[in-house]
């Protein structure tokens, strides 16, 4: 290798959401094509369809990222799928722990992939939702998340798109101690709600880090999505007509959901390979 020449990073995207039309794959993919040209890093990039066609990385990518996805994340509990994806995940984690294994695998998990997780570490309790979460929110910080790497250059709160159907709440503080896990953010603080607020975000450990919310969504991309016919007419009449104009409102203010676009995934990827790409 000469010394002007990088070492090619290899990048696991694991597509969970079953051939159903989405604009996370595409944003996923514009991130870390954005963040390799800003790093001058050549890269190999794959995706694997896991719930329609079983494909699973293996062990010899350098970082990984799990998609959302729709449907339940407690109603695929057994199937073939999700027990591919948690032997997965049981590989990585046997990995990372192995010390003499010292290039370490980073994995962020993205809304379906989040609950997965929180629910096969057994950090939270995963249920339904009394409806759907749908929008731009805020998003607080709490003391772990104000010191989380992987959100710097963020506000308190920051603004995230939420798409779900499905929640983690009541941390399970025992389990999380026990695997070295952190509650990095929650749902907006509102004393009034009765009901719990969501965990928005959690590292598991020193190498794997998830979010509920979608750091990939990108305002070009949601404002478009939201302003095709049939979205529209999907939002309008399940969330109401001011719903779909908040969110495009929202999607326009610089500091809002292209700040978070611009700063989590990046910010991983910078976390999880910067020692990788510093090596001529």
């Amino acid at each position: 290798m000469g010394l002007t020449e990088k070492r090619n990073i290899r990048i696991a995207v694991i597509d969970l959401y079953e051939g159903f039309q989405n604009q996370g794959m595409r944003c996923i993919q514009e991130i870390v094509s954005k963040w390799a040209i800003e790093n001058e890093t050549p890269y190999t990039y794959h995706t694997f369809d896991l719930r329609q066609k079983m494909a699973i990385p293996d062990n010899s990518y350098d970082v990984y990222i799990s998609s959302g996805g729709p449907g339940s994340p407690l109603e695929s509990e057994g199937q073939d799928w999700d027990n591919a994806y948690i032997h997965w995940l049981q590989q990585i984690e046997a990995w990372n722990n192995n010390e003499q294994n010292t290039n370490k695998k980073h994995v962020f998990f993205i809304c379906h992939s989040f609950q997965i997780a929180c629910r096969h570490y057994q950090v939270g309790n995963v249920c339904i939702r009394k409806s759907t979460a749908f929008g731009v929110f805020p998003v607080h910080c709490l003391e772990e998340g104000i010191n989380e790497k992987v959100f710097e250059g963020l506000n308190d709160p920051f603004y995230a798109v939420d798409s779900r159907n499905y929640q983690v709440i009541e941390p399970n503080y025992t389990k999380l101690n026990e695997i070295g896990g952190q509650v990095l953010a929650i749902e907006k603080d509102r004393p009034h709600v009765a009901y719990e607020r969501a965990i928005m975000s959690i590292r598991f450990n020193k190498y794997f880090i998830g979010t509920q919310f979608h750091p990939e969504a990108d305002p070009l991309g949601m404002s478009l999505y939201l302003q095709q016919a049939d979205r529209k007419k999907t939002v309008i009449e399940n969330h109401g007509e001011e719903k779909w104009k908040s969110m495009l409102e929202q999607l326009q203010d610089p500091e809002k959901i292209n700040l978070t676009y611009n700063s989590i995934l990046p910010n991983f990827l910078n976390l999880a390979l910067g020692n990788l790409i510093s090596v001529a």
